[in-house]
Formats: structure tokens, C-alpha cells, sequence
């Protein structure tokens, strides 16, 4: 090794030293010794790596120290974080799904933070049965005999074909043979489930006497897989449900049907077609019905069942739903979620509250957020500011050839930072935002930011503009 390499190396502070720094002492605080230990020798493994390297002919302490504040700090704060949801995309999948209504997060925070009669009977004194708090609940919105919930819609779905058709065949349509998030194919969960899947009809057209063809004395279930997340358009038929009921029953078969994104009330009011309720499915005669509680119903990550109270008996005797059983936290965010839906105040559902506000509203935050930004941002400085109408989406595979109206505030930057750097920044915030980049500018989309984040966004804007400021000068 070179002496100058040496020297250099032999200045760099020792563990000891850097361990008994005030600031460093801090964030022992927070995440103990060891962990900062740790981080501070990943930090000077790589800047001895650099002397080594020859990238570096003196020891800079300030360089040092802030390289090893960056890891600390990063490593300090959750990695599950709010973050201001400004795209448009009510049902986002990558940003959590549905919100949770305010008296829903205060009885999650209440059963979580306490011993609950989670599965205890308090009348009898006994064991009790988990599902009894919401059965009746679901029972009363849907107008099933008996439901069950599982901790998502795929786990609802695998448990309903292998109890219920494990041992035979299932008939589907192939034009219902869909793929969802992350690679989720129902000709997957079928073959998981043991069920053998009988295709029949086309991509585009499936007649009700495709099915009567493929029955036999195998044949357990005939399955509805609702497209939500895709439609076909043009020369297109399918089964229509209760003709598609009437002859599984004629045959003594069960019907199943898996509505993905389900939701307890008609949206068609808002121009959201299309879409069955959870409750017309059973009223057609389905049997069992699936679908999401953190989609359109607003609710948590659950997988519904509803249906004939002899088959939900069956599932609840499975051993595999003891794999697929949901938590207190989880329960108790969908009870309460029901209960609004019972009272029908359906405002208080963040989901529904999105899709159901009107334009006059849009418009007032739009503007209202464009003053805020106004007020921080200077015109002389190269920024633009301006409201304009916007088309938002349900999102979640939820009608996917709807569009909602709607406004959005649009920030133009100055040409030397450009949007996508502005984007970056937006997502390093504090409150991180994520917004849509359209060419030479940034859109927030207000129909989804929710209260006061107006306010919240543009103070942190206004918070880093020097940052951004120093760095356009340096360029």
C-alpha cells in the first residue's frame, strides 16, 4: 500500500470516536448502538474503498459526516410512510388502495391497543367465533344467507374452488381467464385450488350452451370471473347470470362468481356503469360471490364471501382458512367500514367520497391550491401555475373505460430544473407527493388529495425552494 494511502486512511476518526459524537448519540436513541454501528461502518467501508481507489487525496470530515447523517437519517424514519396521492387514481394499487375513513382508523386504533372479544362469546362465556362480527353485517348489505372473510380476494377465490371443487371440474369462459396485479391468473389459482378448468367458448363469445356442453358427471362448479380490470369491445356476447344460474341449478351445480373489485352500492348515478353490485349477484342466484374490501368498498385488504349458508359452512370448516384467517386490526376496519355503509353515510368512505364529489367542489380546490402555489412560486423565477380540467380514474381494475371529470393544478418550472426533476423532488418531501409528469410540466390532480394536503404540499414546496434553488444555480 502506497504511504500518502496509508496516511490518509490512518485519518479517518475511529468508531470509538465517531460513537461518541452528540449527534450521533441521538440516533443510538432511535435505533439503538448497534444498528448505528453498523451504518457508520458500511459508510467507511465505502469511503476507504474510495481512498483505496485513489478517488480521494484528503480526509473531508464535513463530507464524511454528512454521508454518515444521510444513512442514519434515512434509517430512522418509517419505511411505510403517508404520502399525498395527486395522479388522479382513486383506487391506486401501488399507493395502498382505498383510504380508510376517520372513525374507522380510531376503532382499528382502539381494538388494536386492547384486549377484544375477538374470539370469545361474552354472553356465554365461551370461545367464540372471529367471523360472527361481521357475518351478520354482510349478510344484511348483500342479502346472502351466510358470509366469511379471508385476508384477500385471490385467498377467497383459492379456498372457494378447493373446498368446493377440489375433486372435479370447474367451467369458465375463456374470455373471463383474466391476469391481475403481480402476475394473480385465475388459470393458476384454479390449478392451485385442484380444480380441473374446463375452457369453453371463445375470447369474445360465450353462449350459454358452451357451458351446457362441457357439463358432466366431473363437473362441481361453473365459475364467473367479472373482467373488471379489461373490456372487449365490438362483436362480444357472454352468459347472462341468471340464465347461466338457472342451468347450473337444473343440474345441480354451484355457481360461483368472483367480482374482483366488488362494491355494495350502484354508482351509476356518477356515469359508473357496468359494474354489479355484490347484492344483485346473490339476487341473480349466484352462490358464492368473492370480491376485495379495499377496493370499491372502501374498506380494508379482506377477501369477501357471501353466499349459500350450507357452502360458507363448508369453507369455514376448511383447514386451509387458517392460513387465510384476517387479524383484529383487520376486522375491526371492517366492521366499522360496514356500520357506515349500514347508516348509509356513504360520504364518510373516502373512495366513495372521491368518486361521488361534484365538479363545483373540484374546481374550488383547484383553485385554490393553484393561489396557494401562486403565492410561493414566482412567475419572475420562471414557474407557471394554472388550473385546468383533467380526466381522473376509479383505478383498482375498476371500470376501466371510465373516465371521471375533474381539475388538476398544473407547475411549470423553470427550463434549467424541468419536470422530472421537480417530480423527484416532490417524492423526497417530507409528505412525499406523487403527481403525473406531462411533458414540460407537473399535475396534481386534486380530486385525490385529501384534506388540508393542500396546505401541506405547498408549505413543503416552499420549505425546499432554496434546495432547489442552489442547485439550478450550480448547474
Amino acid at each position: 500500500m502506497h504511504k500518502d494511502v496509508s496516511k490518509i486512511l490512518r485519518t479517518i476518526p475511529s468508531m470509538d470516536k465517531l460513537l461518541a459524537l452528540e449527534w450521533v448519540e441521538g440516533f443510538c436513541n432511535l435505533l439503538g448502538r448497534k444498528t448505528v454501528k453498523s451504518f457508520i461502518e458500511s459508510v467507511l467501508e465505502k469511503y476507504r474503498n474510495e481512498v483505496l481507489n485513489g478517488n480521494i487525496s484528503a480526509v473531508n470530515l464535513e463530507y464524511l459526516y454528512d454521508e454518515i447523517r444521510k444513512a442514519l437519517g434515512k434509517a430512522s424514519q418509517n419505511n411505510l410512510t403517508p404520502v399525498v396521492n395527486a395522479t388522479g387514481v382513486i383506487v391506486h394499487t401501488n399507493l395502498g388502495r382505498s383510504c380508510l375513513a376517520d372513525d374507522v382508523v380510531s376503532d382499528v386504533g382502539l381494538i388494536s391497543s386492547r384486549y377484544s372479544n375477538l374470539e370469545y362469546d361474552l354472553e356465554r362465556g365461551k370461545r367464540g367465533h372471529r367471523y360472527d362480527h361481521v357475518e351478520w353485517i354482510l349478510c344484511q348489505l348483500t342479502g346472502a344467507e351466510a358470509a366469511l372473510v379471508v385476508n384477500n380476494n385471490a385467498a377467497a377465490v383459492l379456498l372457494c374452488l378447493t373446498a368446493l371443487a377440489g375433486d372435479g371440474e370447474a367451467i369458465i369462459s375463456r374470455g373471463e381467464l383474466i391476469e391481475i396485479g403481480e402476475s394473480f391468473r385465475i388459470p393458476d389459482i384454479m390449478s392451485f385450488s385442484g380444480a380441473k378448468m374446463i375452457e369453453v367458448g371463445t375470447t369474445n363469445r360465450t353462449h350459454l350452451y358452451d357451458y351446457e356442453r362441457a357439463i358432466n358427471e366431473n363437473t362441481r362448479i361453473v365459475l364467473k370471473v367479472h373482467p373488471s380490470n379489461y373490456r372487449i369491445v365490438g362483436f362480444h356476447s357472454e352468459a347472462g347470470r341468471r340464465e347461466l344460474t338457472e342451468l347450473a341449478h337444473s343440474r345441480g351445480l354451484l355457481v360461483m362468481e368472483d367480482l374482483g373489485s366488488g362494491f355494495l352500492v350502484d354508482l351509476s348515478a356518477y356515469g359508473l356503469k357496468g359494474e354489479p353490485t355484490i347484492g344483485q349477484c346473490i339476487e341473480e342466484g349466484v352462490d358464492i360471490v368473492t370480491f376485495s374490501g379495499d377496493k370499491l368498498l372502501g374498506g380494508p385488504q379482506i377477501g369477501g364471501i357471501v353466499g349459500k349458508k350450507d357452502l360458507i359452512s363448508k369453507l369455514k370448516k376448511h383447514p386451509l382458512l387458517r392460513a387465510l384467517r384476517v387479524d383484529k386490526m383487520t376486522l375491526a376496519a371492517l366492521e366499522s367500514t360496514l356500520r357506515i355503509y349500514l347508516r348509509e353515510d356513504y360520504s364518510k368512505i373516502p373512495t366513495l367520497a372521491m368518486i361521488m364529489t361534484d365538479l363545483e367542489s373540484l374546481k374550488a380546490k383547484a383553485d385554490n391550491l393553484a393561489n396557494l402555489f401562486r403565492g410561493i412560486l414566482s412567475k419572475e423565477d420562471g414557474w407557471e401555475v394554472e388550473v385546468i380540467e383533467v380526466k381522473d380514474l376509479v383505478g383498482g381494475g375498476a371500470f376501466p373505460d371510465d373516465e371521471l371529470r375533474g381539475f388538476g393544478v398544473t407547475i411549470t418550472p423553470p427550463d434549467i430544473i424541468g419536470p422530472s426533476k421537480f417530480a423527484a423532488l416532490l417524492r423526497q418531501l417530507d409528505t412525499p407527493v406523487v403527481a403525473n409528469v406531462d411533458q414540460e410540466r407537473i399535475i396534481f390532480h386534486v380530486r385525490t388529495m385529501r384534506e388540508s394536503e393542500d396546505v401541506i404540499v405547498s408549505s413543503e414546496i416552499e420549505g425546499c425552494l432554496k434546495e432547489l434553488l442552489s442547485w439550478r444555480n450550480a448547474q
